[in-house]
């Protein structure tokens, strides 16, 4: 399992190495002004969300994990090379031609992650079925340390990327800065291969065409109920039921071979309505991951009109403080079960933590508070620009705080996501699971772009076109669109904890 967390910490180092200074690119070199900038990001980082989730429908049906992690590597390195031709080459190019790469990059990125992340789960024994041994709780425990690990290493590749290429691409040219993600995901490639006969290569417990029956025969039922909106939320009363259906769907009942046929029509009712049940929960997410955006986008223009030189020297890249967020999570999660579950369980009088779905809810609550202090700030570097005509501006260092809490959050919620819609689907389907989780993130980063796009039309009418992203950082109020993040998510909180009460899916450990 170790090459293959290398393998994908090393991925996000690439993917980052792209991400986290595009904005910078786009406003600084392709020459587009932010709000364009920033909606372009939203919906190409939206984009890269959205495909996990079809592509593990395909790695789950018609191809296995492995076939699809090297098929899409190709594709991903094929996008990077690209984006380092173009960014070489940028003064023959037409500007529209950029994004042809960075799609690329999204269509390989899409097969890439959620399967890479499903064949890391094989190759420990933390399945659904009965051959590991493990009762349920203690595969619960081995589950959420997994996800917790797994983040902490594609944490460790992220805050790698953030801190060193924004520098280089600032500093020493674009084509460097993306010459050398380029090569690195090339070389982990070749490597993930070469280590081929080490893989334990999970082979279902079906058929290919009993899987591939099963969820085609899924999603139609999921389209029926949608089509008579048949949508609800997994009771307590009927959780019993359908949970053992689900645990059944790897475990014959008999020594006879099952009919695949017959298997796939009896299970795909229950498996259809307890994904439709998590849409209610998946929905509340949405504003979490609009947040989840602001990094890449107006936290890094943010940073671009404040002071971000130490001692007149050294000049930090905006994109650089991303790292914080990198940072936090690396020094949070090694504790998390060292020190703060050990202190809730202080607090609460209980033994087993808290739920995943109590640990979404507290990260999200993190993530209002970001918001609230990234208006704080933003309101005050408004106040010393208008104070000094602009010839004084604000510290770079006063963004910690709000990068700070976002990656606190994240411990919390991105890694309790994970592991809640992993846990909530049949064994042959945990590739979408992933897709399900990371499909959030599409849908939010959509959001974002629409969001963007409405306020600048509606503030921008309101105030003769200086509304709150105006080109001119002095008449633009990104504090406003702040406090609108900041009270959006407050209500997908409330609402989020009302849901609570009347979920009680497949079980996911509390921890």
């Amino acid at each position: 399992m170790l090459i293959v967390a290398v393998v994908a910490s090393v991925e996000r180092f690439a993917y980052k190495g792209v991400s986290s200074n595009l904005v910078t690119y786009l406003t600084g070199v392709v020459g587009m002004n932010p709000a364009a900038a920033a909606k372009n990001v939203s919906a190409w980082s939206g984009v890269n969300f959205m495909l996990p989730l079809f592509s593990a429908i395909l790695a789950d049906s018609y191809w296995d994990r492995y076939s699809t992690i090297t098929g899409s590597s190709f594709i991903y390195v094929l996008g990077m090379v690209g984006l380092t031709t173009w960014a070489l080459l940028r003064t023959w190019m037409p500007c529209s031609t950029l994004f042809l790469p960075l799609y690329l990059i999204s269509i390989g990125q899409a097969g890439y992650n959620p399967s890479l992340q499903a064949f890391g789960a094989d190759q420990l024994d933390i399945g659904d079925d009965d051959d590991s041994g493990m009762d349920v709780e203690e595969k619960g425990k081995v589950k959420s340390k997994f996800f917790q690990w797994w983040y902490f290493g594609i944490c460790t590749g992220s805050l790698l990327g953030n801190s060193t290429l924004p520098y280089i691409q600032d500093n020493f040219g674009w084509g460097l800065g993306f010459a050398i993600p380029c090569g690195i995901m090339a070389l982990s490639v070749v490597a993930f291969l070469c280590c081929t006969p080490l893989y334990t290569q999970k082979q279902p417990k079906s058929t290919e065409t009993s899987t591939r029956t099963s969820i085609i025969k899924v999603l139609k039922s999921i389209l029926g109920n949608v089509g008579s909106r048949k949508i609800s939320l997994q009771s307590k009363e009927d959780n019993a039921n359908t949970g053992s259906e689900l645990e059944m769907q790897g475990k014959p009942l008999k020594d006879e071979p099952p009919n695949p046929a017959e298997s796939a029509d009896e299970a795909a009712p229950s498996v259809a309505k307890t994904i439709l049940g998590l849409l209610p929960i998946w929905t509340m997410m949405l504003m979490f991951a609009v947040i989840f955006q602001q990094p890449l986008t107006f936290f890094t223009e943010q940073g671009m009109l404040m002071n971000h030189s130490v001692g007149g020297v050294f000049v930090i890249p905006p994109a650089m403080l991303q790292s914080s967020i990198n940072i936090s999570i690396i020094l949070l999660v090694p504790m998390y079960d060292k020190v703060i579950i050990p202190f809730v369980n202080m607090i609460t009088r209980r033994s087993n933590g808290i739920s995943v779905l109590q640990r979404i809810g507290v990260g999200m609550v993190l993530s209002i508070l970001a918001m609230v202090i990234a208006a704080l700030v933003e309101a005050r570097r408004l106040r010393v620009q208008a104070a000094t005509s602009g010839s004084v501006r604000l510290s770079i260092f006063w963004l910690l705080p709000q990068y700070v809490l976002l990656g606190v959050s994240d411990v919390f919620t991105v890694v309790g996501m994970q592991e809640f819609f992993y846990a909530q689907v049949p064994s042959n389907m945990k590739t979408i699971g992933i897709g399900l989780n990371t499909s959030v993130f599409g849908f939010g980063s959509f959001l974002g772009a629409f969001l963007i796009a409405a306020i600048e039309m509606a503030t921008g009418k309101a105030s003769n076109g200086r509304g709150w992203f105006a080109d001119d950082p002095r008449e633009a109020h990104l504090d406003k669109y702040y406090w609108f993040l900041a009270f959006m998510c407050s209500v997908s909180f409330i609402m989020f904890t009302h849901l609570c009460k009347y979920y009680n899916g497949t079980d996911a450990s509390a921890r």
